[in-house]
């Protein structure tokens, strides 16, 4: 690869990203297209991780954030998840930089930013809202991770113009320094509280008679999120030897500091991490940073793993790496439908063991279960792993429609 020039760009895709990023290689006078699937692999191994969680949502018994330490098989089945809406949102700042680097103006990557958003933000309020509650009408509304992706383009669709470092800076100071608000609280700023609570703090919104909405996915740490991402796009130009040895030193240095600023317990996160007699109790609060909104420890956490994780992935060329990458090209496609093939299996599942489905239809199911549902751990992941085998197919056609077709629209999706 030392003879070849790289260019990496980018067709847009979906939600988590726009776009599943190539690479345009010249060597000895030749050109042709050859895909870099290290980002759509890291992004489709997240996206799988994402099913489990929800999956636990619709069939465990609990509720949707267990955080018992005391429960680590529990624990760790969300804790895997973390991961999923940091690289989401980060890659989507990435592919953001990609998709100009293909020769396109500023001007053009910051009309479809803005188009793009608020067609996720359109979809979060809509279609995906419709798959979690299987409600015709919008009773209540979960502003989550594709509200959070969408709202962030639109930011973004400005920020773009300023130079790039100021964009990092900026990324940089919302991610690190956004737990520095959290003594400000909405109660504090009268009729405008509202918008506190969209930007920082999470919490069910002023109800209007009708509809009820919760602002799950607090804006600034995840703009942040999607800055540092954008920033760190001409990264993914380099040399490949180059490229993952800054993807490793970045993953590490931020790895790092989340080890050691954890431990000093000093900033970082809401809450601080205790000692138990239980070692693994001791090691699980110390992984047991905040998500919503995600704290600066819990980025950290999360996104470091992931960079070197990416830098890893470039070698990955098993039939078991593929199968990831598959489903990292068609994210928004996915995400939808693996919330609506959830929910119709929980239906039947709720049907045939209860009797009782009426809750899975209006409002959210996660806090209205029918007392005595659920399946136990082993059955979820059960339920998980089917999920997932079912989505295969559908995605793969997804995945030829849009390789063979170039219409404007599939850029959307």
């Amino acid at each position: 690869m030392s003879t070849s020039l790289e260019y990496q760009t980018a067709s847009a895709t979906a939600a988590g990203s726009l776009a599943p990023e190539t690479s345009w290689i010249g060597k000895a006078g030749a050109l042709g297209w050859a895909r870099l699937d290290s980002i759509d692999l890291l992004r489709g191994l997240v996206m799988v991780l994402m099913a489990l969680d929800h999956t636990r949502d619709f069939f465990a018994a609990g509720g949707f954030n267990p955080r018992d330490v005391h429960d680590p098989a529990l624990f760790l089945t969300r804790w895997v998840t973390h991961f999923c809406a940091p690289v989401f949102v980060f890659l989507a700042g990435t592919s953001a930089f990609l998709y100009g680097a293909r020769g396109r103006t500023k001007g053009e990557v910051s009309r479809f930013l803005f188009t793009r958003g608020l067609l996720l933000v359109l979809l979060e309020v809509t279609i995906v809202r419709f798959a979690w509650t299987f409600s015709v009408f919008p009773d209540v509304v979960v502003l989550q991770v594709i509200w959070a992706i969408g709202t962030s383009m639109v930011v973004l669709s400005g920020l773009i113009h300023l130079p790039r470092w100021a964009i990092g800076a900026l990324g940089i100071g919302m991610i690190a320094g956004h737990n520095l608000l959290d003594g400000i609280h909405a109660e504090q700023l009268g009729q405008i509280g509202w918008l506190w609570h969209v930007l920082h703090q999470p919490a069910l919104l002023p109800p209007t008679s009708d509809v009820s909405v919760f602002a799950l996915y607090p804006l600034i740490p995840w703009m942040g999120v999607m800055a540092a991402g954008y920033a760190l796009g001409p990264v993914m130009l380099l040399e490949p030897a180059a490229r993952r040895r800054c993807l490793v030193g970045l993953g590490v240095a931020l790895t790092s500091g989340f080890v050691l600023l954890r431990a000093a317990n000093v900033y970082g996160d809401p809450a601080p991490w205790d000692l138990y007699d239980d070692v693994s109790a001791t090691v699980l609060s110390f992984i047991n940073a905040e998500k919503y909104p995600p704290s600066a420890l819990y980025l950290a956490m999360t996104l470091g793993p992931a960079l070197i994780a990416m830098a890893a992935f470039e070698s990955a060329r098993s039939k078991l790496a593929q199968f990831f990458v598959l489903f990292g090209r068609v994210p928004l496609f996915y995400y939808v439908a693996h919330l609506l093939l959830l929910h119709m299996i929980a239906v039947v599942f709720a049907a045939a063991a209860h009797g009782d489905v009426g809750w899975l239809f209006g409002g959210l199911p996660i806090e209205a279960k029918s007392e005595g549902y659920g399946l136990g751990l082993p059955g979820v992941y059960l339920v998980w792993l089917i999920v997932v085998a079912l989505l295969y197919l559908p995605c793969r056609w997804f995945a030829e429609v849009k390789r063979r077709r170039s219409n404007g629209w599939l850029s959307y999706l």
